[in-house]
């Protein structure tokens, strides 16, 4: 996509991510390039994914959409972290995820669980006090003992009504029609975000690095869904199409990214 079907006229004056230098760009063009084409291994256990761990306390928990804007801020930002490129510690197992299927995994966790969660490598994202971390993916029957503990369905969030998306920012929106749960959104959003990150340009992902990958999540009306697949179907947007693994049916658009609001 080019940068006039992809960016808002309204660009901001952003300070350079701390690795400006070649590095991000390499690990850019990784994901500008595609992926996720290598055939599943035959042995379940051998399975790649990222897990992701939503912080969903009892006491006061986040705004449903504010924990989604997280996960999806702290997946683009493991993919285009420093230690992911090619002579980093995670390049390995980064690289074998990216070759495979893209699979994502929520898990929920609070208290001493969540802090566990943080001690196992991958990126925390704080977005209005809700945290969500994504962690260097794996094969799913290696997980670490401190996440393969954590439950992945169980506690929902009541849908929010955020308001308007602030000018500039990227909006991810989801499908009205599907009903996913917490944790099936977020690995929806994340990878949405990955795949909008990767129809940037260059300078554009460097300016959204400098803004942490703030995006906005918002659940379309069906009038706007309807708009938004032809937005997709012109190449003005993003889309994510799920396998179908879990939830909803194979071939299931579930998000949609565009770069500005784009909607009334």
């Amino acid at each position: 996509m080019s940068r006039s079907s992809l960016v808002s006229d309204q660009d901001l004056v952003l300070e350079p991510p701390a690795d400006a230098g070649a590095g991000f760009a390499a690990r850019h063009e990784a994901l500008a390039r595609g992926y996720g084409v290598a055939d599943d291994p035959a042995d379940p256990a051998a399975v790649l994914a990222m897990p992701i761990v939503l912080h969903l306390p009892k006491q006061d928990p986040p705004r449903r959409s504010a924990v989604l804007e997280a996960a999806a801020a702290a997946t683009v930002a493991l993919c285009l972290d420093e230690r992911v490129g090619a002579d980093g510690p995670w390049n390995e197992a980064f690289e074998a995820w990216t070759a495979a299927r893209i699979r994502k995994i929520a898990r929920r966790a609070r208290g001493s669980h969540w802090h566990a969660a943080n001690d196992v490598p991958g990126v925390t994202a704080d977005v209005d006090g809700a945290q969500a971390r994504a962690l260097v993916p794996g094969p799913v029957g290696e997980l670490d003992p401190r996440i393969k503990r954590l439950q992945i369905g169980g506690t929902e969030l009541e849908h929010d009504d955020p308001g308007q998306p602030a000018a500039g920012l990227p909006v991810l929106w989801i499908n009205p029609t599907l009903n996913m749960t917490l944790g099936k959104a977020a690995a929806q959003v994340g990878h949405a975000a990955m795949l909008l990150v990767g129809a940037l340009t260059e300078e554009e992902a460097r300016d959204w690095a400098a803004e942490r990958y703030r995006s906005a999540v918002r659940e379309a009306t069906p009038v706007q869904w309807i708009a938004l697949q032809q937005l997709v179907g012109r190449g003005l947007a993003v889309a994510v199409r799920d396998a179908g693994f879990t939830e909803v049916a194979p071939g299931s658009m579930t998000v949609i990214a565009v770069p500005d609001i784009g909607l009334e």
